[in-house]
């Protein structure tokens, strides 16, 4: 695992979606980076999200891309607007639709933490 992606990593296992916050101008970004994307500053610390979101886009993977994934297939991978701001790909419950409002909930596969979306009651 990158150095740099470890917060992110540490956070899943520990079911916590974390993001980097730039203390230059503000700007949240859930990619690991060395540099803020609005501003370039290098000032940046990793928060805590509170996990409810927004899901922006969704597909149904009929047809995993590699072995790994071929035994959770069919899945549903969404685009979720953290309420922080950041997007964010993770899993999705089945049918899960633009515009639903979710929390995210972690699983185990192949030795790693994943993000799995469920809808917001």
């Amino acid at each position: 695992m990158a150095a740099l992606s470890k917060p992110f990593v540490d956070g899943l296992d520990a079911q916590v979606v974390r993001y980097q916050h730039c203390l230059q101008c503000g700007q949240a970004q859930t990619l690991a980076r060395h540099a803020c994307q609005e501003c370039g500053s290098q000032a940046l610390e990793w928060l805590d999200a509170s996990g409810a979101a927004t899901v922006r886009a969704a597909a149904v993977v009929s047809r995993a891309p590699s072995d790994a994934f071929r035994a959770l297939a069919p899945y549903t991978l969404v685009i979720a607007e953290l309420d922080e701001g950041p997007r964010l790909m993770g899993h999705a419950d089945a049918g899960i639709a633009i515009g639903t409002r979710v929390k995210a909930h972690f699983f185990r596969h192949q030795e790693r933490t994943l993000v799995r979306f469920a809808a917001i009651e």
